[in-house]
């Protein structure tokens, strides 16, 4: 019988091997690799992927479906509380992103706090509350300089707001 630490190596084999056909575009390919990481070993990371994967092809429900099952097995990983937000407000929930987004903030497992803070802003926009998505557009700004969509969209807000 294999080792626990060898089937976790498998699984991260074939998460890897999914992300690499998912930036290629071969989505298929690559929901059919994360399907099989978990499968071998299910992480938290694996059903996030997935669920981006889906969210690429407009799947936005099961998308969220598969972050949840990624909430079940590590409720402190950041990644999917942002992705159910983002794909909350791609559906037109703006609200219901909000409690998502900031759950995705304090998340103890989440190295980048900018894409909510990003998507906070997007949802406040879309809701006409311009002063609040600013704040959020600039604090993500702040923490990740480089960082060119908080830039865009805080400029395009100015620019509909002047």
């Amino acid at each position: 019988m294999k080792d626990d630490k060898h089937i976790r190596q498998q699984a991260m084999n074939l998460f890897e091997q999914a992300y690499q056909h998912q930036m290629r575009g071969e989505l298929g390919n690559a929901i059919a690799l994360y399907k099989r990481s978990i499968d071998t070993y299910p992480t938290a990371e694996a059903y996030t992927y997935l669920g981006w994967t889906y969210s690429l092809l407009g799947h936005y429900e099961q998308a969220i479906t598969m972050c949840h099952k990624a909430i079940e097995i590590d409720p402190d990983y950041g990644n999917p509380y942002n992705d159910i937000g983002a794909y909350l407000i791609e559906l037109g929930q703006h609200e219901d992103a909000i409690v998502w987004l900031e759950q995705a903030l304090m998340a103890p497992r989440y190295e980048t706090p900018h894409f909510p803070l990003l998507n906070l802003g997007r949802a406040f926009e879309a809701l006409g509350q311009y002063e609040r998505a600013l704040a959020f557009y600039q604090q993500a700004i702040e923490i990740a300089p480089l960082y060119l969509p908080a830039r865009w969209a805080k400029q395009a807000l100015l620019g509909r707001m002047n």
